[in-house]
């Protein structure tokens, strides 16, 4: 007898690879038209699984998801998810934390470099004015030697730290999950967040998104940064505080900012960071190569699949929900 997979969204070319892994273990996949919150409540009843990218699973659509045993998230955070509903209920929640690691490092590294080099400034204007029209006035800081400091030290922090050590940067790292040794062995200085905004050429952001880093880049912190400072977020929109840092920019308070997330997913044409020319943006991509996102649908369909056979998936996220009285799951611990 077949069970049903309901996949919210995606964003790669098609589901095969997700598809090939659920149907040979004899999975029904369901696709929804839209990720719209009525469109998923209808969908997943009778649904013994879902699997989302970007869509809100939310405490609605889980609570009518009354077979759903396991809510599977194709990436790494999950703040999408009404996880406390989903281990209210006895359904377990995994993920794929670490399968865009390279990506998004390289990602920050190539937003820190552009902006550096000035490379996207250069381009356009050979291209529009012709070869040499621009004079040599901007700041272009030479990397050895300069500070980068990391905001969250876990997998892609530390990713971004021995990427840029191989620049010359001196590390600087913040995050009170990480003991000092850590950071040591990555090269690295473990330091209080004032610190390491008051002494980085660069900051870059990689805390997960929870109460307490919502808005943690405000007008406070951006006012103790340096003058020519650049900031990076390819990790949630919401961690900074999008009107302080239009103030900042407007006002010459940092350098510049380079975005591979803002706080609305799709953000308005009109939007008033996008009109400021110290700023570079990017459409969310920072996780994205045929070879991460092949890793990833693979893996988090595999982790579907695990549960649903009550295997003890590779990255259980509630891990409460193994106490649960009365579990959808049948996970076996052992």
């Amino acid at each position: 007898m077949s069970w049903k997979v309901l996949i919210t969204d995606y964003v790669w070319p098609s589901t095969d690879p997700e598809r090939e892994v659920l149907e040979a273990a004899g999975a029904e996949v369901v696709i929804a038209p839209n990720g719209e919150e009525n469109t998923l409540v209808e969908l997943a009843r009778g649904m013994d699984a879902i699997m989302t990218c970007f869509a809100q699973v939310t405490e609605k659509v889980i609570r009518a998801a009354d077979q759903c045993v396991v809510v599977g998230r194709f990436g790494v955070g999950v703040d999408n998810i009404a996880v406390d509903t989903a281990t209210e209920l006895g359904i377990a929640v995994t993920y794929v934390p670490d399968y865009c690691v390279d990506e998004v490092s390289d990602h920050v590294i190539a937003l820190m470099n552009t902006w550096n080099r000035k490379i996207s400034i250069f381009d356009q204007s050979v291209k529009r004015d012709g070869w040499g029209h621009l004079g040599l006035t901007m700041r272009m800081m030479r990397l050895r030697g300069k500070t980068i400091g990391i905001v969250g030290f876990g997998r892609i922090g530390q990713a971004v730290a021995e990427k840029a050590k191989a620049f010359g940067m001196n590390i600087l790292a913040s995050d009170p999950f990480i003991t000092p040794d850590i950071v040591e062995s990555r090269g690295g200085r473990l330091v209080e967040i004032d610190e390491l905004l008051k002494k980085s050429d660069f900051v870059t952001l990689h805390a997960p998104l929870i109460p307490s880093t919502t808005k943690m880049i405000g007008k406070a912190e951006l006012d103790i940064m340096k003058e020519d400072s650049f900031l990076i977020n390819a990790a949630r929109g919401p961690l900074i505080d999008e009107e302080a840092l239009h103030n900042a920019l407007s006002n010459n308070i940092i350098g510049g900012a380079g975005l591979d997330v803002m706080v609305d997913s799709i953000p308005s044409k009109s939007h008033p960071l996008l009109s400021l020319e110290n700023i570079i943006v990017t459409p969310h991509v920072a996780f994205f190569s045929q070879e991460s996102t092949l890793e990833l649908e693979q893996r988090a369909a595999a982790e579907v699949v695990s549960v649903y056979k009550g295997r003890m998936p590779d990255n259980l996220v509630n891990k409460d929900v193994l106490n649960h009285p009365n579990p959808r799951h049948n996970i076996d611990r052992l």
